[in-house]
């Protein structure tokens, strides 16, 4: 249990990491991870991000790997689509969530989706829905009458060039918003490409039939999802966890500590009371294996709060030009223990069958000589999973010459 005094930021690493399933020792199973274990792990994320970057492999692959070791992708795959167990909608972004989570966020259907966007391209978005009210019947009456359809399927897709939004054709931007309005649900090919349909065909019909909650009821239950998936949580960190709105998440998180949901602790070095599931109690990692971690993973998605509970600055540098990145492209970080003690710039090569290190960097503190094997025995894991041949590790970073002697 807490203590009345609160908890060390440590023990605050430790509920962090082992409510995300990262604390314990992965499945040691011959043939990888089951279909059962996947989804039972998707589930109690609440949120598995989706990202299309596939310079290692996509992010919702990843953030299970991370978790389950080696499985096969078309586990994922099996459990979206039509009567799927997983559903995609706008959770921390575009997200798979438990498809009996939908009437949780039914509310979200009144802003198609934009919340996650600033108010310009809010702004831009309603203003293109306003204008196209007879485009997006004719969409709608065509998946209804054709069954599901991506975008370049459509028979009047009314391709465009532009930037962003603007650069979708009009046909994917009218599935786009019909679905972030809940009038039809999607999900993805192995290609990525999204295929859409109309709820009923998608989702359970007993999901379908359950009531829609009140907006306070279903941000308190999606709140508490929060915390659990947290293990110890601002107020902020948990709204941001399903891209609540902080002034929305306050009075709902202050009512679930009166009622007994929530705790509030103080947490060593937090500027701000901490919230844990009621009952919670800190518990140390036990797994020995290093742990490559996506950079759209839950346990690190949020930023500042990458920084308070480990310590680490992390930055993503995909959208960084070149000559001002630090750590590289697509640098993961690597948990270790109880800490992220290294991030790994990486990339599979499948045209050569490697799995290339263009640059590790070790954190302050971190003794290379216990980091490099671990990481070593991750890479190769990695390797393997991803059906590459070899590793190569590139001359640059300071933890490079270490982590290469390992892997060789």
């Amino acid at each position: 249990m807490i203590r009345a005094s609160g908890l060390s930021a440590r023990e605050a690493r430790w509920l962090a990491i082992d409510a995300q399933f990262l604390g314990r020792p992965r499945p040691r199973a011959r043939s990888g991870a089951t279909l059962a274990q996947v989804e039972a792990v998707a589930r109690a994320l609440g949120v598995v991000q989706l990202d299309a970057v596939n310079v290692v492999e996509r992010a919702q692959f990843l953030a299970l790997f991370s978790r389950l070791g080696p499985y096969e992708r078309s586990h994922l795959h099996a459990l979206t689509g039509p009567g799927g167990a997983l559903w995609e909608h706008w959770g921390h972004a575009a997200s798979l969530m438990p498809a009996d989570d939908e009437p949780l966020l039914r509310w979200r259907y009144d802003h198609g989706g934009t919340h996650v966007h600033g108010p310009a391209v809010r702004a831009r978005v309603d203003a293109w829905e306003a204008h196209s009210t007879e485009y997006l019947a004719a969409v709608m009456q065509e998946v209804r009458e054709r069954g599901p359809l991506t975008a370049g399927q459509l028979s009047d897709p009314r391709r465009r060039d532009g930037e962003w939004w603007e650069r979708r054709s009009a046909g994917r931007q009218a599935l786009t918003r019909l679905h972030g309005r809940g009038r039809l649900a999607t999900w993805r090919l192995p290609s990525f490409e999204a295929v859409y349909d109309l709820p009923e065909r998608v989702l359970a019909p007993e999901t379908l039939a359950r009531p829609t909650p009140t907006v306070d009821d279903a941000l308190a239950a999606l709140l508490l999802k929060a915390a659990r998936a947290s293990g110890v949580a601002t107020v902020k960190d948990l709204a941001g966890y399903y891209m609540i709105q902080l002034k929305a998440a306050r009075p709902v998180v202050a009512d679930l500590v009166r009622r007994g949901g929530l705790e509030e602790v103080a947490v060593e070095g937090w500027t701000e009371p901490g919230h844990v599931l009621a009952g919670a109690a800190p518990r140390r990692p036990t797994r020995t294996t290093a742990t490559l971690v996506s950079p759209f993973d839950s346990l690190v998605w949020d930023r500042a709060r990458t920084r308070r509970v480990f310590d680490f600055e992390y930055r993503i540098e995909v959208y960084v030009p070149e000559p001002q990145r630090v750590h590289g492209y697509y640098a993961l970080p690597v948990l270790f223990g109880d800490a992220l003690v290294a991030r790994l710039d990486l990339k599979a090569d499948r045209k050569t069958s490697v799995l290339r290190v263009a640059g590790a960097y070790r954190e302050p503190g971190i003794a290379q000589d216990a980091a490099a094997d671990p990481i070593a025995t991750e890479l190769n894991t990695m390797r393997g999973w991803l059906g590459l041949d070899d590793i190569a590790v590139a001359p640059r970073g300071h933890f490079a010459r270490a982590l290469a002697a390992a892997v060789g």
